[in-house]
């Protein structure tokens, strides 16, 4: 990850991905509302979705400082009124502040978040899922994107090696099985209902919310 003298850091997958992904949110996402982002990471992709997917608003989030002040860096950068201030959310915290201290408005319609599940510890998939759980309406999205094992094998070598290098970082890291992710969304009243391969070995998961 690089950083600019401004404050903006640079993720060198989000040039590579990002066109693919938006062609998924444009399909799937609710036409109104607020769409919640997990883990914003440097912020670059906020500020293209929000452009894009205007009028929702975007609604950035991370728990990391140095990344919110990437992602403003970048709102200031490529000034969008479809985005709104970062976060300070913790994807595995029991409560988050979109249910208690800031209410977005206009009220949350989808929640999207891209490759965390794999570089963050299980408790944070838990949490995702249990937020989306207590936050989403009825009828409300869910989008995921990442890498997955599908009935524990890896779908390339590719994502084996990658997967062997998140555990040598971080033993608490690793691609999950997607059996495993699905499993979890449905004890909280999410039901996968799209799965689509995407470049690089990765998939879009879209689960709506009962």
């Amino acid at each position: 990850m690089n950083t600019s003298p401004d404050q903006r850091k640079f993720a060198p997958a989000t040039q590579r991905n990002r066109e693919p992904i938006l062609e998924m949110l444009l399909e799937v996402l609710p036409q109104h509302g607020t769409i919640l982002e997990i883990a914003s990471g440097t912020g670059e992709h906020a500020t293209f979705f929000a452009y894009h997917l205007a009028p929702r608003q975007w609604l950035p989030s991370d728990p990391n400082p140095e990344l919110r002040a990437s992602i403003s860096a970048w709102a200031e950068f490529f000034p969008c009124d479809a985005i709104q201030p970062p976060l300070d959310l913790d994807a595995s915290s029991p409560i988050w502040p979109v249910e208690t201290k800031i209410i977005p408005q206009p009220s949350i319609s989808a929640i999207v978040n891209i490759n965390m599940i794999h570089i963050s510890p299980w408790s944070a998939c838990l949490g995702l899922m249990a937020g989306a759980g207590r936050i989403l309406p009825a009828g409300g999205i869910l989008y995921l994107y990442g890498p997955y094992k599908q009935n524990g094998k890896h779908t390339a070598p590719s994502n084996a090696d990658f997967d062997e290098s998140l555990q040598a970082q971080n033993p608490n890291w690793g691609v999950r099985n997607l059996e495993d992710v699905v499993s979890v969304a449905k004890e909280q009243n999410l039901t996968l209902y799209q799965t689509h391969p995407m470049p690089a070995n990765n998939f879009s998961l879209v689960f709506k919310h009962n």
